[in-house]
Parts: structure tokens; C-alpha cells; sequence
């Protein structure tokens, strides 16, 4: 039986409730120190994060900003410090975490080669997402119809952003780690993420955003903190 698209958006909803963590904290960084090369990127960062927050991560470039989300999301070793994310040490354990978490960077990690559903299904099949999955998150970023079989490669920006985040509803994540997602976006495009975020966060996920649009992303965020020179600040301290 074929199902209408709000019942798809309602499953996709409640499959991210049935997926949401207890409460409790999912980032637990003390004192982390992480290097680029040589460079310290991270200089004793000490991060708390709740499940169901929405975390502004505010800073100048190269504060340390990407790093620390591309260390939540395991990709980078804990030089010093303790580091739990989702209940996985990352001294011992990075490639743990990496199920359970959608990382999303300036680069939109598509293949441009394959089309709008291709990759959407891509990155669903790393978690067994179904069909009905794969069409409700291309549905909810609006790439679900004229856009579905077109290639990557010849989408706008736009498109592309809606695409990478597509992925990232099939994908399942409980945590959600975005670096400037809004770039690339229409007014439009930018209010269908930020509800998208509000409801993913409501069933349960826990989000850490990087931004420079401060004003839209603060009236997102559940909390600031600020990233400087490698180290976190919590908003107004």
C-alpha cells in the first residue's frame, strides 16, 4: 500500500523517536587536545552536551570549530584529554561512534556522478534505511521529484545542500554535526532546515551546528557556546 507524503514525513519522525538516546549527555569532551599536522587545533576543549539540545558553536575561522565536530564524529584522534561521544570513548573507540552520527561539512560528500537518488539511497543503505525512508527524506529537503533522477553534477548549490541533507535524514544519525548548513540555501530552503532541525531534536537527536549567520542560528539554538583559539566558552561566561 502506498503511503501519502505527511504519512512518510509522520514515520520518519516517529522512527527518529523510536532511535532517540534516553536522556543524558551524548558529548562529554574534557580538556581534548586534537592537532592538524603539528598545529593544535584543539587546546583543551571541555564540551557537555545533552540529548534533544541544539548547540550553537560560535567562533572566528580557525578557532577549532570544524575540528571539534570532525572529532565528535570520530574522524580525528584525541591526542590528550577524555572523550566520550554516544557513549564511545574516542581514545579507544572512534570508529564506534561513526553509525550513529551525520556529519555534515563545507563539502557536501555527493557523488556527482550519480543522481539525486542514487546518492540519497547511497548513504540510507550504510543504515538499512527503506524505501519509504529514502522518499521521506528527499521529500522533507524537496528533492524528491523533478530532482530525483537528475545528476548531481548539474544541480545548483542549493540543490546540492538539499541533497547532502537528504542523505542525512536516510541516514538515521542520533547526532547531528553540521558545519554551515545553511550555506548555499534560499530563504526557503534555510526555514524548511531549521524546522527539519527543531523537529529532529524533538524526536530525540542532539545537534551541534557551526555558523557565522549567528542571528538565524541563535534563534535555532537551545545553547551558545563560543570556540576560541582551540578552547570552549560557555555563552557569556
Amino acid at each position: 500500500m502506498s503511503t501519502t507524503g505527511s504519512e512518510q514525513r509522520d514515520d520518519l519522525d516517529a522512527d527518529a523517536a523510536g532511535r532517540s538516546e534516553p536522556s543524558g549527555i551524548v558529548v562529554d569532551l574534557t580538556e581534548v587536545v586534537a592537532t592538524l599536522g603539528q598545529f593544535p587545533a584543539l587546546s583543551g576543549a571541555t564540551l557537555r552536551v545533552e540529548a534533544g539540545e541544539i548547540v550553537l558553536l560560535r567562533g572566528p575561522n580557525g578557532a577549532g570549530k570544524t575540528t571539534l565536530l570532525r572529532l565528535c564524529a570520530g574522524l580525528l584522534p584525541v591526542v590528550r584529554g577524555s572523550a566520550v561521544v554516544m557513549g564511545h570513548d574516542l581514545v579507544v573507540d572512534r570508529e564506534g561512534v561513526r553509525p550513529h552520527v551525520g556529519l555534515l561539512g563545507h563539502q557536501n560528500g555527493l557523488y556527482g556522478d550519480l543522481t539525486v537518488r542514487e546518492n540519497v539511497q547511497f548513504w540510507g543503505a550504510t543504515v538499512g534505511a527503506s524505501a519509504d525512508e529514502i522518499g521521506a527524506a528527499m521529500e522533507r529537503m524537496g528533492v524528491a521529484e523533478r530532482l530525483a533522477g537528475v545528476a548531481v553534477s548539474k544541480l545548483s548549490a542549493g540543490q546540492k545542500r538539499r541533497t547532502a541533507l537528504a542523505g542525512l535524514l536516510a541516514r538515521r544519525a542520533r547526532l547531528w554535526l553540521l558545519d554551515e548548513p545553511h550555506a548555499g540555501l534560499d530563504q526557503r530552503g534555510r526555514d524548511e532546515l531549521d524546522a527539519t532541525l527543531r523537529q529532529a531534536a524533538s524526536a530525540g537527536a542532539t545537534i551541534l551546528v557551526a555558523s557565522h549567520e549567528l542571528e538565524r542560528a541563535a534563534t535555532l539554538a537551545t545553547r551558545t557556546v563560543d570556540v576560541v583559539a582551540g578552547r570552549v566558552h560557555e555563552d557569556g561566561v
